[in-house]
């Protein structure tokens, strides 16, 4: 397969070195031509330095105009600040250029519908950057809940905190009124939406955590209800757990998931909890522990799949209508906009 030429357009967002990490390391897919500072041309909220700068160190540096017009570039990863990145994808379908976009998709919801209905109309390649798409537990667990491995699904509690950052990290969240629901929540209700579908109702809980003002809203917590489920999501950055204490909990008529941490990079297997009441599917009665092999990265999946619809036209595994809702859903369960459970009409 011909390499794709392929140029990074942020080095800011908090997810750009992994994005950066997958396109060196995947000289058999991708062409890496540079890379572009935002600083240039950003000015919305974002953490004040880049994570591993010197990984940049040998890759061509461009402008925004240079890259967009670089001959022969086929795609792009957007990594942008948050607030920034559907104005800058934007900039890129114009260029009618596969991309991959990180998240959350900003604050204005029609403006998102805009880019993911242009990408559509000029069959573009798009996928966002939610980072437990290519987590095979969670993969797994999309699989038990359409299947019905573990029988109607009652309750989903899904965890997302953290402690990493310091004190710099909070003044960050500060900067967005859905804190950090809007920051990290996003991935856990990509994950609830693809389960469960569009949610009836959601009810957010924006707080602060003890010691800061409420304007810090790192204390979050949403709640995502069905005709007979309730989703229950959480991210708090004063978890003296940290990432390893992440958590899922899946619960259904014939059985319960469970796994914590959510993912793992130490080269150990990440291991699920399966809980039968009966046998199903391939499984019998009682409780097994499932071990997935361990992740390199968390997007080398996704970015195989992104060349795959550059390449050999594969469609992508999530369509524009879920990442649609899933991004109303975030604004929702943020506190930017209030939730309708009937599809909205500027939807795509």
């Amino acid at each position: 397969m011909k390499r794709i030429k392929v140029i990074q357009i942020g080095m800011f967002h908090e997810h750009a070195i992994g994005k950066i990490e997958v396109l060196k390391n995947r000289t058999d897919l991708f062409e890496l031509a540079g890379f572009v500072d935002e600083r240039e041309f950003c000015t919305t909220p974002r953490l004040p330095n880049p994570n591993k700068p010197e990984f940049y160190a040998d890759i061509r540096k461009m402008t925004l105009e240079e890259a967009l017009d670089f001959p022969g570039l086929e795609a792009v990863t957007v990594e942008v600040p948050n607030n920034d990145l559907v104005p800058v994808a934007l900039k890129c379908m114009e260029r009618k250029l596969a991309m991959h976009m990180d998240k959350p998709a900003g604050p204005d919801l029609a403006l998102y519908g805009k880019l993911l209905s242009g990408c559509r109309e000029k069959n573009i390649p798009f996928q966002i950057g939610y980072m437990f798409r290519g987590n095979p537990a969670f993969r797994f667990c999309l699989d038990a809940v359409r299947d019905k491995l573990i029988g109607e699904v009652f309750e989903i509690d899904a965890d997302m905190n953290h402690c990493y950052g310091g004190e710099l990290y909070q003044k960050y969240i500060a900067e967005f009124p859905g804190g950090l629901m809007y920051n990290l929540g996003c991935h856990l209700i990509d994950f609830v939406v693809a389960a469960l579908g569009r949610p009836e109702k959601i009810t957010p809980f924006l707080k602060s955590a003890p010691g800061y003002p409420d304007e810090v809203r790192n204390n979050c917590l949403a709640v995502l209800e069905y005709p007979h489920a309730f989703a229950v999501v959480r991210s708090c950055s004063k978890d003296a757990g940290g990432t390893g204490g992440r958590a899922m909990k899946i619960a259904g008529t014939k059985g319960t998931i469970r796994f914590s941490p959510l993912e793992r990079f130490d080269g150990k297997p990440l291991e699920l909890e399966l809980v039968l009441a009966e046998d199903s599917g391939s499984f019998s009665k009682g409780t097994h522990t499932l071990k997935f092999p361990p992740q390199l990265n968390r997007y080398d999946v996704q970015m195989q799949e992104l060349a795959d619809m550059i390449r050999k036209g594969k469609r992508s595994s999530y369509s524009f209508e879920h990442d649609y809702t899933v991004h109303e859903a975030v604004l929702a369960a943020s506190g930017y906009i209030e939730w309708s459970g009937r599809e909205r009409k500027q939807s795509i």
